[in-house]
C-alpha cells in the first residue's frame, strides 16, 4: 500500500498531510537521488498551474531537489503536458508539475515525469516513498559546491506554444473560425489565447484572470457552462475548455452543446483510421467510457482496449502494445504521435484539423457515436472506504448486473484523490439507471454512518 501517491501523483489540500513543505523537500530530495543514481543527475525542471499554494509547495521542492546537488529550471505557471515537452526537449532528468488538476484552489499536487516525459510508473513512485520514510537520504547532504542552483526558464512558454503550433497541419490556418477558450483561471491562461490567435482564429477568452483561488471555480472543463452561453451569445464555431492545469479538453460545438471526451475520440479515431494512422486500428480508453464509443469503434472496424481509470494507465497501456491513440471520458486524450501525455491544447487542434478537412461544423461530427444513457453519482465519505469492507455492496451490484445483462454495465469505484465512491451505471433506460445508482448509493451512505 502506498502511503503518499494516488492515482495521479501525490494530492491533498495544501499545507495539510501530504501536501506539507515538509513532504514536498523529501519527495525533491527523493526525486534527486533517483537520477543521481543513474549517473545524471544534471537538471531537474519544475511547472506549476496558478494556485496560490504553488508558491510554498515550489520552493520547497526546489530546495530538496538542490540539496541533493542536482540544479532545478523553474518554469512558472504552465500547463502540465508543457512540463512534458519541455523535460524531454530540454533533456532534463525529470519534470515536477505542482497541480491538483481539476480540484479546488485550496488542493495541490506533485507528479512526476521521468526524463523521457512519461509519468513515473507505480514501482517508481513506491520507491520514492521508500526513500522518504526509510530514511536512506539522511545522511547524504552535498556540500560547497556540490549542492545544487535554482533558475528559470524564461522561454518556456514560447517554446510550448511553437510546439504546439507545429502539431497544427501547416496547410490549414483557423481564419474562419470564432474560438471561445475557457482556461480555468488555470495554466492554459497565458499559452492558450496565443496559439489559437497566431494560427488565425478569432480568440474569445475567459476563465484568464487567476488570483490564486478562483482556479477551476464555476469555469473550465469541469464547468464549461459559461463557455457554451458565451458560444450562443457570440455565434462562434466552437468552444474549448481547460482544466487547471490543461491536460484535459471539453468541447462546446456551435449550438452551445457539449461535447465529451468519448465523442472527441470517436471522432479523432475515425479520422485516423480514415488516413490509417491508427496504430493496430485500436482506441485505449477507460472502463469510464460510454458502450457507445466501443460501439462506434467496432462500426468503424476497429477495436477498443479499456484500462482502470487514469490517463496514465492509458498511456502505460498504449505504450505497452503499440497503440498511439487513447484518452478518457473526463477530456483527458493523448496523441502518442505528438505528446507523452494527455494535452487539452494539443487535442482542441486536432479537431479543428478534422472539421477544416471535411467541412463540417462539429455539431454534424459527433454523429459518429451514439451514447447510451449514463448516470454518475459521486458519494462523499468521512474517510477513504475500503470498497471490499461495504457491506452488501458487491451482492447489491452482482444483482443489478444481472438485470441488466448486456443491456449496460455498473462500475463502482473509490476515487484516487479525493474521500469519494463513485457510482456509474449505463444503460438503455434512464430511470433504470437512475434507480440502480440510487440504491448503490444508499448502500455506500449506509457504510459511511
Amino acid at each position: 500500500m502506498r502511503e503518499l501517491f494516488g492515482t495521479d501523483g501525490v494530492r491533498g489540500t495544501a499545507n495539510i498531510y501530504p501536501m506539507t513543505t515538509e513532504i514536498a523537500m523529501q519527495i525533491g530530495r527523493a526525486i534527486a537521488f533517483q537520477v543521481k543514481n543513474k549517473g545524471r543527475g544534471h537538471h531537474i525542471v519544475i511547472g506549476k498551474d496558478t494556485r496560490l499554494s504553488g508558491y510554498m509547495i515550489e520552493n520547497a521542492l526546489a530546495a530538496g531537489i538542490c540539496s541533493m546537488g542536482v540544479d532545478v529550471q523553474l518554469t512558472g505557471p504552465i500547463p502540465t503536458p508543457a512540463i512534458a515537452f519541455i523535460t524531454t526537449s530540454m533533456r532534463a532528468d525529470a519534470g515536477v508539475v505542482i497541480s491538483a488538476s481539476h480540484n479546488p484552489f485550496q488542493d495541490n499536487g506533485i507528479k512526476i515525469f521521468s526524463r523521457d516525459g512519461f509519468k513515473l510508473p507505480d514501482e517508481k513512485e513506491a520507491d520514492i516513498e521508500d526513500l522518504i520514510f526509510s530514511q536512506k537520504m539522511a545522511a547524504l547532504r552535498p556540500v560547497a559546491d556540490d549542492v545544487g542552483k535554482a533558475s528559470r526558464i524564461d522561454d518556456a512558454k514560447g517554446r510550448y506554444i511553437v510546439f504546439l503550433k507545429n502539431t497544427f497541419p501547416k496547410k490549414y490556418t483557423l481564419d474562419d473560425f470564432h474560438v471561445v477558450l475557457d482556461c480555468a483561471h488555470g495554466a492554459t491562461y497565458g499559452v492558450a489565447p496565443h496559439v489559437f490567435s497566431e494560427l488565425g482564429a478569432k480568440v474569445t477568452s475567459i476563465g484568464v484572470q487567476p488570483n490564486g483561488k478562483n482556479i477551476n471555480h464555476e469555469c473550465g472543463a469541469l464547468h464549461p457552462e459559461k463557455m457554451a452561453q458565451k458560444v450562443r451569445e457570440l455565434g462562434a464555431n466552437i468552444g474549448l475548455a481547460f482544466d487547471g492545469d490543461g491536460d484535459r479538453l471539453i468541447v462546446v460545438d456551435e449550438k452551445g452543446n457539449i461535447v465529451d471526451g468519448d465523442h472527441i475520440m470517436a471522432i479523432c479515431a475515425a479520422d485516423l483510421m480514415s488516413r490509417r494512422k491508427l496504430k493496430k486500428k485500436t482506441l485505449v480508453s477507460t472502463v469510464m467510457s460510454n458502450m457507445g464509443l466501443e460501439k462506434a469503434m467496432q462500426e468503424m472496424g476497429g477495436h477498443m482496449v479499456r484500462t482502470k481509470v487514469g490517463d496514465r494507465y492509458v498511456v502505460e497501456t498504449m505504450r505497452a502494445k503499440g497503440y498511439n491513440f487513447g484518452g478518457e471520458q473526463s477530456g483527458h486524450l493523448v496523441f502518442l504521435d505528438h505528446n507523452t501525455t494527455g494535452d487539452g491544447i494539443l487535442a482542441g487542434l486536432q479537431l479543428l484539423a478534422i472539421m477544416i478537412k471535411k467541412r463540417k461544423p462539429l455539431s454534424e461530427l459527433t454523429s459518429v457515436m451514439t451514447s447510451y444513457p449514463q448516470v454518475l453519482k459521486n458519494v462523499r465519505t468521512a474517510v477513504k472506504l475500503d470498497m471490499d469492507r461495504i457491506p452488501n455492496l458487491p451482492e447489491q451490484i452482482a444483482r443489478h448486473e444481472k438485470a441488466l445483462a448486456e443491456r449496460g454495465r455498473i462500475l463502482v469505484r473509490p476515487s484516487g484523490t479525493e474521500s469519494l465512491i463513485r457510482v456509474m451505471v449505463e444503460g438503455e433506460n434512464d430511470d433504470e439507471i437512475n434507480t440502480i445508482a440510487d440504491e448503490l448509493c444508499d448502500v455506500v451512505r449506509a457504510a459511511d454512518k
